[in-house]
């Protein structure tokens, strides 16, 4: 693909929002179009993130307006939506009404939690609120890449940081038939997983060199989680799922426990998780037990196991900005546009972050 594909993103000013500015600063196929934030029309990029800066340079974020210029002049573009909860699906909306009418398609990939379920019902009954856009719900797909091989819908939602990390360890377990389908999840994140703005309890200076769980058996991903492992596996699995509050910026840890539904040895559950992720380029099986480091600011995720005999645990380290987040929704958007899967995400981890 020779000409460069113009690239909106919504919700610019976002942790999320500034690792997909990293990443696209170094992809080979997409060029940013516009960059939105509703909270900071007008202001350089380089103010919400200077790293970027030598990239960027006097670049400033736009509105909502310049955004839709964008979209209803370029005939195909790539749109990322970092907006937040809630916000997401009515600004894609809108987006795509205005792009349907001036007879343009842009692909988007979604990554907030607007398009992760099946039906409104079941969005309202997590998140407490309406569907900001019902009738769109059909047109988006909510996997990991790995595992869906065949796409059949315009758009996709990106199922989360926690939830790709658990699918990962997961998945190949229930549609293999080894394990019994409940399964207990610890997770572990990093303090960037909570967002730019600082709470009682997210803000990395309460979080510095403490590690707590909050939202045990009671997190709104564990029900995401559940309906992709069974749209992914065929299986229709209970996830009891404690999250935790890691002492550390970038990064999410995962250990997946459950009953073996027959005797295997860790040798022939490494072996599942082989074979099932062989054409898998971004997920790794190892003999030893992953650590975040070795995957941090990379799109990669390391996996491993061990088993007793009786009970399983699978581990998975990934970064929650990257594999988690930005990194896995271009992964997407590389297959929306029929590039290569890779295109600009084999950067490996920096290491000793």
């Amino acid at each position: 693909m020779s000409e460069p594909i113009p690239t909106v993103l919504l919700g610019g000013s976002g942790y999320v929002a500034g690792e997909l500015l990293r990443l696209l600063s170094a992809h080979p196929h997409f060029r940013l179009c516009a960059i939105m934030s509703d909270s900071q029309p007008g202001e350089p990029l380089a103010a919400a993130f200077p790293h970027l800066a030598a990239v960027y340079g006097e670049r400033c974020f736009q509105s909502q307006e310049e955004v839709r210029e964008c979209l209803t002049r370029e005939p195909r573009c790539a749109v990322f939506s970092a907006a937040p909860h809630g916000v997401s699906a009515q600004l894609i909306d809108s987006l795509l009404s205005a792009a349907a009418s001036a007879g343009t398609a842009p692909r988007v990939v979604d990554i907030s939690a607007d398009f992760r379920f099946r039906s409104a019902s079941d969005y309202a009954q997590v998140y407490g609120h309406a569907h900001g856009a019902p009738e769109r719900l059909e047109q988006f797909t909510c996997a990991v890449p790995e595992h869906l091989a065949r796409l059949d819908t315009a758009h996709v939602a990106h199922p989360g940081c926690f939830a790709t990390a658990v699918l990962l360890a997961s998945v190949p377990l229930l549609a293999r038939g080894l394990v019994l389908p409940q399964l207990y999840v610890a997770g572990i994140t990093g303090s960037t997983g909570s967002g730019r703005k600082p709470t009682a309890g997210t803000h990395h200076p309460v979080r510095h060199s403490d590690l707590y769980a909050y939202s045990a058996l009671a997190h709104r991903h564990a029900p995401e989680i559940a309906a992709c492992a069974r749209a992914a596996s065929g299986v229709a699995a209970e996830f009891a799922f404690v999250p935790h509050s890691g002492p550390f910026a970038r990064g999410i840890h995962v250990t997946v426990q459950a009953r073996l539904a027959q005797s295997a040895s860790s040798a022939e559950v490494l072996g599942v998780l082989r074979e099932f992720y062989a054409r898998a380029p971004f997920v790794r099986v190892l003999d030893s037990a992953p650590r975040i480091k070795d995957v941090t600011a990379s799109n990669y995720a390391h996996v491993s196991a061990t088993s007793d005999g009786r009970s399983v645990a699978v581990m998975c380290a990934i970064d929650n900005l990257t594999k988690g987040a930005a990194g896995g929704a271009v992964q997407w958007m590389n297959r929306l546009f029929g590039l290569p899967e890779t295109a600009g995400l084999t950067s490996p981890a920096p290491g000793w972050t």
